[in-house]
């Protein structure tokens, strides 16, 4: 019988393997992280083959030994909390959970701009008004937050249309380039050379762009009790996804830049600058308005499905008590956490009108990225040191579900060490401003002045918490 005093028993198993698989693609894949790397040049190519390589791949070796090990509501936050204890389980639960707020943001902004290309060649101008990005931005933060607070079972289909609208336009894309690079030949000049990666300021702060863009197959295990089989579903679901993934943001990548030089690339929406030319060019132009529609569903769908993933974190921390109670509330009749999808969409829109004031749209998605990553990679690195400890526990070769990472724990100890030193290097050189940051100084201090209190924050809340645990019975 299902009572008050146990929350999590009243969530709804709504999803199966093609939903999970979109989840993922509506999650990880994102037009922005393909136009940022346009925008960065050739030496793209070789940083996503560096990044699939080395962190890509051992990160869904990772979460899938852990996701089939612990199938449990809250994903990350179990699994350090499992490792590390209740104290290191908060720190990687909050930072993953506050990261949404700077997150969120940034991918509406870019979601806005892209939105813009709507209306033909005509909405480049638009795309880069603040007005017109922050309204669209508004709009889209609030059809995410209602829709998962309905239920997942209605939210799932803003997440499955996501994952289609996110890979389709990557595809034309993709379609667009190979053309007209076959039969006209291809603006950008690729040789082996300058495809491998230019060392210099704007490439090392690019560089934690690239290994945040392959982030987010872990999501999907913070909602693991309301996947139907979690323990089959969510590792098939994980490779399906991330071959689909690496290929499109390889591919997209020679596809803009075989359509674009480097320079006249937007780092947020210059795919769609590549798409409008591009099926111009072939005199389809409706391809790149049919482009524009489909992804701007596809970052709704971003959008709701990170709202869905992250609020079961402090929905469970929230039931451990360690936030506060209301976090851990069902809703009595659509049966999700609503108070912490509100809280997160709420905060997130604070941030977003926050971010406007006294900076140039350029200036304000970079410091909402690099804010995120920093608080994002933190749990990451719980979520790797994790796995090689609770491999030496007696029951990873005993459990007959878990999906283990090959090797045995040399195969742990490589899967784990790669993607911590990845991630500690991602966050590394967050830090460092991009070559045309205005003033350097200024970016920083912002930067770590909004991290540094995001984490104090939780801090204090955690404290609360604990002292509270220890008065009530």
């Amino acid at each position: 019988m299902t009572t008050a005093a146990d929350p999590k028993s009243q969530l709804r198993k709504t999803m199966g393997f093609w939903d999970v698989l979109l989840f993922n693609i509506a999650t990880v894949v994102g037009p922005r992280w393909i136009a940022a790397a346009g925008h960065n040049g050739t030496s793209s190519i070789s940083l996503w083959i560096i990044a699939a390589v080395f962190f890509f791949v051992p990160g869904a070796l990772v979460i899938n030994e852990l996701s089939s090990r612990f199938p449990e509501e809250g994903g990350l936050y179990v699994w350090a909390k499992e490792a590390f204890g209740d104290f290191h389980g908060f720190v990687a639960g909050w930072t993953y959970w506050i990261y949404t707020v700077f997150y969120f943001p940034g991918l509406l902004l870019a979601s806005a701009s892209m939105a813009a290309y709507i209306l033909g060649p005509n909405g480049s101008t638009l795309a880069q008004d603040r007005a017109f990005q922050l309204w669209v931005s508004i709009g889209l933060l609030l059809v995410a937050v209602g829709l998962n607070i309905v239920g997942l079972n209605i939210g799932k289909w803003l997440q499955n249309a996501g994952g289609v609208g996110t890979f389709l336009p990557l595809a034309i894309l993709v379609a667009l380039g190979a053309l007209l690079a076959f039969h006209h030949g291809s603006v950008t000049h690729f040789t082996t050379r300058n495809m491998l990666p230019a060392w210099n300021w704007d490439t090392v702060n690019f560089w934690s762009q690239i290994a945040f863009a392959f982030t987010g197959l872990e999501l999907v295990s913070a909602m693991s009790e309301e996947v139907r089989d979690p323990r089959r579903t969510l590792p098939r679901a994980v490779y399906g996804a991330g071959a689909l993934i690496a290929f499109i943001y390889i591919a997209g990548t020679f596809a803009v830049l075989a359509l674009l030089p480097a320079a006249s690339i937007d780092p947020q929406s210059g795919v769609f600058s590549a798409i409008t030319i591009g099926s111009v060019a072939l005199k389809i132009g409706f391809l790149g308005i049919l482009a524009a529609v489909l992804v701007t569903v596809g970052n709704a769908g971003g959008v709701g499905s990170t709202v869905a993933g992250i609020a079961r974190v402090p929905f469970v921390v929230g039931i451990d008590r360690y936030l506060p109670a209301a976090f851990g509330k069902i809703h009595p009749r659509w049966k999700t956490p609503w108070v912490s999808i509100l809280v997160q969409g709420s905060v997130s829109g604070a941030i977003l009108l926050i971010s406007q004031i006294n900076d140039t749209t350029r200036g304000a998605y970079q410091f909402l990225i690099d804010a995120a990553i920093i608080l994002y990679f933190i749990p990451f690195l719980y979520m790797f040191a994790a796995v090689i400890k609770l491999a030496r526990r007696p029951d990873r070769s005993s459990n007959p579900h878990a999906i283990l990472v090959p090797g045995g724990m040399s195969g742990v100890w490589i899967s784990g060490g790669l993607g911590f030193i990845v991630v500690l290097i991602g966050i590394v050189v967050s830090v460092i401003p991009p070559g045309d940051s205005s003033s350097k100084l200024g970016f920083d201090l912002k930067l770590g002045i909004g991290t540094l209190a995001s984490i104090l924050l939780g801090l204090a809340l955690y404290w609360r918490g604990a002292r509270s645990k220890q008065i009530e019975p």
